[in-house]
């Protein structure tokens, strides 16, 4: 059994605008799920990753691709909550299996694809190692600037909600 580190806060518990924030999130959706309510410890880091998160929505990164990224990078990153609302999520975009199972490997039968998940792997372990080789291969692949920026964006937000979950103990349960 997965021992939670930190504790999910109600409206009514969290301090400042993170209440605020949770009664919106909650009169909108219904309900709040468990990594929101518990980044409600901080108003600062909840309402950062809110913004954040609603404005990943707007890339030109296709969905499914999108997906992939999500996968390969939470994979690294080791979240297991992440890697199953990922995997859940490009069912949902209409990813076989294989194509799953290759983005957690860090690839795609796709060579286009391929490039951009190196990438964003690359951004999340070895950023510092990037080159311009690097930036004019995946062009090379024909990926605009504007999505090659938008990898970086992608990258954090899957560092931001895995490494939270992990250090937060929000994991799934582990089966005896």
């Amino acid at each position: 059994m997965t021992t939670r580190r930190m504790t999910a806060l109600s409206p009514e518990q969290a301090p400042g605008r993170a209440g605020e924030l949770l009664t919106d999130i909650a009169r909108r959706h219904g309900s709040v799920g468990e990594m929101v309510s518990t980044m409600a410890h901080s108003p600062a880091l909840l309402d950062g990753y809110l913004n954040l998160s609603r404005a990943m929505k707007r890339v030109k990164i296709p969905r499914a691709l999108s997906e992939k990224l999500s996968l390969a990078v939470q994979e690294w990153i080791g979240c297991g909550t992440c890697a199953e609302a990922h995997r859940a999520a490009g069912r949902a975009a209409g990813l076989s299996e294989t194509d799953l199972e290759l983005a957690r490997q860090g690839t795609s039968t796709d060579p286009r694809e391929a490039a951009l998940i190196g990438l964003a792997l690359r951004v999340l372990a070895e950023p510092g190692s990037l080159s311009d080789e690097d930036v004019a291969e995946v062009r090379s692949h024909g990926w605009s600037d504007r999505v090659i920026a938008e990898v970086v964006g992608v990258v954090t937000l899957n560092l931001l909600t895995g490494a939270f979950n992990l250090l937060a103990g929000i994991q799934p349960e582990r089966e005896a």
